[in-house]
């Protein structure tokens, strides 16, 4: 059987070695994140169209990536986002009124960070 210095031993052991893991997986992160920041990025501005997404939400990483690929870029995030009302053309016809399906609001990454 151990004796309680032995067991106090180990389990300090086990300790510091999870500690060393977690310190170890931290730093990896971190170094990574630091890697991502210090590669040069660029703003642009233009005007692409997020995407309608699955859940109906629009998807702006997407056109932001678009923006940026379009300026020579490998990808992107939205910095900025417009939206606007597209409507159809029954909307010209005179004494129709309108219904809920004429119109659609579309959005828009106006700047984005590229790198």
């Amino acid at each position: 059987m151990l004796d309680r210095p032995a067991i106090l031993i180990a389990l300090s052991r086990m300790h510091v070695a999870t500690a060393g893991a977690v310190l170890l997986t931290w730093m990896i992160a971190a170094g990574e994140t630091l890697s991502r920041l210090a590669k040069p990025s660029s703003m642009v501005a233009g005007r692409m169209i997020c995407p309608v997404s699955a859940n109906g939400a629009p998807d702006c990483k997407l056109g932001a990536d678009k923006l940026c690929q379009s300026k020579g870029f490998k990808e992107g995030n939205s910095l900025n986002t417009d939206s606007a009302e597209s409507c159809s053309a029954k909307l010209l016809i005179p004494g129709r009124t309108r219904k809920p399906d004429d119109c659609r609001r579309d959005n828009y990454v106006t700047h984005a960070l590229c790198q």
